[in-house]
């Protein structure tokens, strides 16, 4: 989904591949990407990667209001979030969010309240997938 400054999506294409599509802003300095990479541990145990789900329609619905709020309180900047559902590898990308500002400080602010935003109130779980360890 898209309004002309904030553009979200959950879906089970890969941050690669949604962020090889970005093209830049010539009206914005600060072209910030973040990338939750998914750790090769959790709980002390190795995985292989997680299980992401999501309730399609509230996450859809919170990812907006996260964008149409974050435009009413901080005007002047372009933002992208894309979270990947399904399986997603150690190693690699569970969700990209991108922000453009005519400057760097404000655009890692907005970074982490979109993160904090998200984190708090979308409807995305993760089941992490454990390796199972072969007996010597």
């Amino acid at each position: 989904m898209a309004s002309l400054h904030f553009v979200y999506s959950v879906s089970s294409r890969p941050v690669a591949e949604v962020e090889s599509a970005l093209v830049s802003s010539t009206v914005h300095g600060a072209d910030l990407r973040f990338h939750g990479v998914v750790r090769d541990s959790e709980e002390g145990r190795t995985i292989s990667g997680i299980e992401y789900t999501h309730y399609e329609c509230m996450a859809a619905n919170e990812l907006r209001k996260i964008g149409e709020a974050m435009m009413a309180e901080f005007p002047g900047h372009l933002a992208l979030v894309h979270h990947v559902v399904g399986f997603v590898a150690a190693g690699e990308a569970s969700i990209l969010i991108r922000v453009q500002t005519p400057h760097s400080a404000a655009g890692f602010d907005l970074c982490r309240e979109y993160l904090r935003r998200i984190k708090s109130t979308v409807p995305i779980w993760k089941k992490p997938v454990f390796v199972e360890e072969i007996p010597s």
